[in-house]
């Protein structure tokens, strides 16, 4: 698989394409990743240091790559965090000159917005954008619960209520949707679901709790998801290889007391997912 990935990255930890492009290539996946910042580590700091590309520039790289005569040849278009519309518009360019040249392409769009206890936390507008914008001209989605309630304008409390919304927003466009961080009332205290909605069908992996919420896991769920997802044909088995693997992470990186992802320690359950979890059919 080829992956056109527009992001962020860092030198030090990992997110953005710092957190997606390793994992993509540990599954043995051609990345092309295009940045759309270069910071010295991710903002959760609280400091950082480094430029914020201007979307002329990333255009411009995009430009590049297209002139090499291969941009027609990429299988997905992979994005995250999206800081400006200026820039969300580079990204939707790049994605339809892709589908242009090879109509069989993917756009999975991960609409970094908000989190539960944090609230949003984009500049104003920015979710509207996704909402109105971006998130129809995409493919696969992989919104939190949060931003899932925010896409479908109401609030979910029940796994019915989650799967309407759901529904709702792939009427807008994406036939693929994976909800994260979801909790709802039949969710078992210390556990959260994972939850995978598409045409053939839904599906739920549950996981436990863990005491850890490390900046960029939103990142390698929505890398692993397209690559397993385009891999597999099966919403299904993608769920349950993501989910294995970012648990792997996620574990890896509280045992090694960090708040960076330990990607690197735990890369052999990214390129063989533990078979962890099993993915029961909601409907």
């Amino acid at each position: 698989m080829r992956i056109l990935s527009i992001q962020s990255s860092v030198a030090y930890g990992h997110v953005g394409n710092s957190a997606a492009v390793f994992p993509l290539q540990r599954l043995g996946h051609e990345v092309w990743p295009v940045l759309t910042v270069h910071f010295s580590n991710h903002t959760g700091y609280g400091a950082w240091r480094g430029p914020l590309l201007a979307p002329a520039d990333v255009a411009e790289v995009i430009a590049g790559i297209e002139d090499r005569g291969v941009l027609g040849g990429a299988d997905a278009v992979l994005s995250g965090y999206q800081g400006d519309p200026a820039m969300g518009a580079v990204i939707l360019d790049a994605v339809e000159r892709v589908k242009t040249a090879n109509p069989d392409a993917v756009y999975c769009c991960d609409p970094v917005m908000g989190d539960v206890g944090r609230g949003m936390f984009v500049r104003p507008g920015i979710p509207e954008y996704l909402r109105d914008v971006v998130v129809p001209r995409a493919d696969i989605i992989t919104p939190n619960h949060f931003e899932l309630d925010f896409l479908a304008g109401r609030t979910t409390n029940t796994l019915a209520e989650l799967l309407d919304a759901v529904d709702a927003v792939r009427e807008s466009g994406p036939r693929h949707v994976l909800v994260t961080s979801v909790l709802h009332g039949d969710v078992p205290e210390g556990s959260l679901e994972v939850v995978a909605v598409s045409d053939e069908g839904a599906w739920a992996v549950t996981t436990p709790l863990l005491p850890i919420n490390p900046n960029g896991g939103g990142d390698i769920t929505a890398a692993l998801y397209l690559a397993h997802l385009w891999t597999t044909r099966s919403p299904a088995t993608a769920l349950e290889r993501t989910i294995g693997s970012v648990f792997a992470v996620l574990e890896a990186t509280l045992t090694a007391g960090t708040r960076e992802l330990q990607l690197i320690a735990a890369q052999d359950a990214i390129a063989e997912p533990p078979a962890k979890f099993t993915a029961r059919r909601l409907r």
